[in-house]
């Protein structure tokens, strides 16, 4: 019987021929799951927190710019503060009747609702020993819940939560477990910890990419 034997360099050469063949890997843009255009005009009230100071603010504003950086031009109207909005239109809480008045009221198809709530901060003990109150590090645990409502209905017709663990600066602690976040650059002290949840809870708005 005679043995036929294959030059390792011609079996090299099959392989390599054989990868030639396959298509290239691409990547692809997807775009974003929701078109905020088929819901303007949409309103925009301040975000709710379950802490005092700068954070929830600087919360909704960076969800409003990542929220319609993809989307091309989205006409949004800020409405202030919940307790404010609520004081003006003789109201203590929000239900769909409220929802539908100021759609009526002011020509709004839907509008963006959010509450931040921190759940546990672990302040620098080192800091705290000397300090009966005043500003801090701390380690923060933080969840951002978000919520489209459609006035028409006062439904709800879209929502996303994400939550985030990380070290902030300028935290100011008192007695009786109250705490606030107040620092005079709050995108500084803060701005790691916002980015991360607008990050988690704005992605329905934004361009995905898929490899193929």
């Amino acid at each position: 019987m005679k043995r036929h034997v294959v030059p390792v360099a011609a079996l090299l050469l099959s392989a390599l021929a054989g990868c030639s063949h396959r298509p290239p890997v691409q990547s692809y843009s997807v775009p974003p799951r929701i078109d905020l255009t088929q819901h303007e005009l949409i309103g925009v009230v301040e975000f709710t927190s379950t802490s005092d100071g700068k954070l929830a603010p600087l919360a909704t504003r960076r969800f409003t710019e990542w929220a319609r950086r993809d989307q091309g031009v989205v006409r949004i109207v800020e409405l202030g503060p919940s307790k404010r909005l609520l004081r003006s239109m003789g109201r203590d809480r929000w239900d769909p009747e409220l929802y539908k008045t100021l759609g009526r009221d002011r020509g709004l198809k839907t509008i963006l609702v959010g509450e931040l709530k921190i759940s546990d901060i672990k302040p620098d003990i080192k800091v705290m020993a000397s300090l009966a109150s005043g500003q801090v590090s701390a380690q923060v645990d933080a969840t951002l819940e978000v919520q489209l409502i459609e006035t028409a209905t006062g439904a709800s017709i879209w929502s996303s939560s994400a939550g985030a663990s990380k070290s902030v600066g300028h935290v100011s602690m008192f007695s009786g477990k109250r705490f606030s976040f107040d620092a005079d650059d709050p995108d500084r002290a803060y701005g790691d910890l916002v980015d991360v949840l607008v990050d988690r809870t704005t992605r329905d708005f934004r361009v995905s990419w898929e490899t193929r």
